[in-house]
């Protein structure tokens, strides 16, 4: 259907899914997708879905690409309707826009900074307005900015790295949950970082430790509303954000210091999402789902 976005099949991912990858790098952050080489496989045709989500309404920050774009796909194929809200990305939005609407469904596009809480009431009301409804909320949105010393570390990367990271989480958070019914989800992308640290992504780490923590709490705070929060944390995944983050030659080797010798792919983080914000979860909260090539945390 997307011949730009090639499928690998899985009997044959050791040999077609790649290891390594050419030496690239991109200067803005988050990253764009349609600039990676090769481009991320975010679609996996052997999945048809079964109405796990049907006429369900899922919000998801950073659904333009990346981890976001496969579970807005893979959401809209059990029967969602998709809310994407995304920083700058429009050109990646809309290839995620139009992925989600060939499965039949609906898919809004929100462009806006999640760093300013206004901006988080102005996401719930258009979403309400033109989806009727809220049932599942993915706070997925991130920067990182690599650097070698805490001393490298400005006021202002510090800043921006927990307003995009962690602020937004509870801004929208708190936009959303007045509209949220009994058994509806709310799904945080924390990452591997928060559980091994990371020598160059002190701040980075720190934010998604934060996360890990945020839903946890929220956990406890929402159980008595019947309403699950729970976390995926990433590993090795083949996002625009590794090329926007790392150097070529950093790039060129991503993911191969993991137990499967290899960074993963979106399409197969995005399941561990479905399992959360589907009834097939309905007696977890306060849980995180690690998909990390076999890293031990």
């Amino acid at each position: 259907m997307y011949p730009q976005y090639p499928y690998y099949s899985l009997k044959d991912e050791c040999k077609r899914i790649p290891i390594t990858f050419p030496a690239q790098h991109q200067d803005v952050q988050s990253g764009m997708e349609y600039l990676m080489n090769p481009l991320p496989i975010f679609d996996n045709p052997e999945v048809t879905g079964s109405g796990k989500l049907k006429d369900k309404v899922t919000i998801i920050t950073g659904g333009d690409s990346g981890i976001g774009r496969a579970i807005s796909v893979l959401f809209a194929k059990e029967g969602s309707d998709i809310a994407i809200v995304y920083l700058n990305e429009k050109e990646d939005a809309l290839v995620t826009q139009k992925a989600v609407e060939s499965y039949g469904r609906k898919c809004m596009l929100i462009e806006g900074d999640l760093r300013k809480e206004a901006f988080s009431s102005f996401i719930v009301e258009n979403v309400i307005k033109n989806l009727g409804k809220i049932d599942i909320l993915i706070n997925n949105c991130g920067v990182q900015f690599p650097q070698n010393s805490i001393l490298d570390i400005t006021a202002e990367q510090l800043k921006n790295t927990f307003e995009t990271n962690i602020f937004s989480f509870f801004y929208l958070t708190k936009a959303v949950l007045p509209h949220l019914a009994p058994h509806s989800s709310i799904i945080n992308t924390t990452s591997v970082t928060a559980f091994e640290g990371h020598k160059t992504l002190i701040d980075y780490s720190s934010t998604k430790g934060a996360i890990s923590v945020f839903t946890k709490s929220l956990a406890l705070s929402l159980a008595s509303e019947k309403i699950r929060v729970n976390a995926v944390a990433p590993g090795p995944i083949w996002t625009p954000l590794i090329p926007a983050s790392f150097s070529k030659e950093e790039v060129s080797i991503f993911g191969t210091d993991v137990p499967l010798k290899r960074a993963g792919q979106p399409f197969e983080l995005a399941p561990a999402y479905l399992y959360l914000a589907s009834d097939d979860s309905r007696y977890v909260t306060g849980q995180i789902i690690h998909v990390n090539g076999g890293s031990m945390v």
